[in-house]
């Protein structure tokens, strides 16, 4: 059974950092391309970052370019999101998932298992 559970969730002053982790278990973590994704309330979920099956690429949203970093530890099965120069259009609550494919893909249909979600508020 394939499972993700995120931690790293919080509150933080605007301007602030945090970090997030997913720890995976169930399946060959290496194989599949990892992704972060976040949910506002009364929007719809939006692609924030991905990381390729071995890291070598990664992808963002314009809206987080630069100020976040995605990374994975394919020996301990984990993938982080740093994130930096926090804002309060950044508040959401944030969801790691493992998609289809060893390559990068950015739309939530093409990622088959998701974590539970950790809140993320930023107060301006």
């Amino acid at each position: 059974q394939v499972q993700l559970v995120e931690s790293g969730g919080g509150l933080v002053q605007a301007g602030g950092s945090l970090r997030l982790s997913c720890a995976v278990s169930g399946l060959f973590f290496s194989d599949y391309s990892m992704g972060w994704f976040r949910q506002a309330p009364g929007k719809e979920r939006e692609f924030v970052a991905a990381i390729s099956w071995g890291g070598g690429s990664t992808r963002y949203a314009d809206s987080v370019k630069g100020r976040f970093t995605i990374s994975r530890d394919n020996t301990k099965k984990t993938v982080d999101l740093q994130m930096n120069s926090l804002k309060s259009e950044d508040t959401a609550v944030y969801y790691c998932a493992r998609s289809r494919d060893a390559f990068i893909v950015v739309h939530y249909g093409d990622y088959n298992d998701w974590g539970q979600g950790t809140q993320v508020t930023v107060s301006s």
